[in-house]
């Protein structure tokens, strides 16, 4: 598993959760998680969430951190419990930061009754794929949202890093612990 940081901005319209995204634009292949920030505007026609598209919702950040994870497997229960294993590596680094308001609700993080990230996970032809998306700026945000500037995280490419790097720690890590059991009868 290797990360990629894109330093320029790019924004997030939900065409980019597809599989190969990683490889085709930043020549990454494999399992991969790729960092970049931008705006989020994810209209009806790019929805994943099947109950965001019938309630009518829509995903608008003026500015986001966004992660998308890109694994060569094709287990959906085994992707979502990933998907909140990066949500809890997320709150975990924010709270080495001294952040400590924050809860964890499935693959949401809140401050209060605001939320600071959108979520989804999701299967293609080849892969599975997850996408989160931290606010950067919580202004003109269509729900009650805090943003990481709020939480006073100023270098958010570096967090960036540092989450991705974690990331990818832990699903080696539970690599590793699987190769070193034996069986029992």
């Amino acid at each position: 598993m290797r990360y990629y940081i894109h330093q320029n901005p790019l924004d997030y319209d939900g065409s980019q959760l597809q599989s190969l995204f990683t490889y085709k634009n930043f020549g990454l292949m494999g399992d991969s998680i790729c960092v970049f920030r931008g705006k989020c505007r994810v209209e009806q026609n790019e929805m994943v969430d099947m109950e965001d598209v019938a309630a009518k919702d829509w995903i608008y950040s003026e500015d986001m951190l966004h992660f998308i994870v890109e694994h060569f497997e094709m287990d959906l229960e085994k992707t979502i419990i990933r998907q909140r294993l990066l949500i809890a590596t997320i709150k975990e680094e924010l709270e080495a930061l001294g952040v400590k308001s924050l809860r964890r609700t499935g693959d949401d993080i809140y401050d209060g009754d605001r939320k600071l990230s959108v979520s989804i996970a999701t299967l293609s032809p080849v892969s599975t794929l997850i996408h989160c998306g931290l606010n950067v700026s919580n202004h003109n945000t269509p729900i009650p949202t805090i943003g990481l500037t709020d939480l006073q995280v100023h270098n958010i490419y570096e967090f960036g890093e540092n989450v991705a790097k974690r990331y990818c720690d832990e699903i080696s890590s539970i690599g590793l612990a699987r190769c070193k059991v034996r069986g029992v009868v």
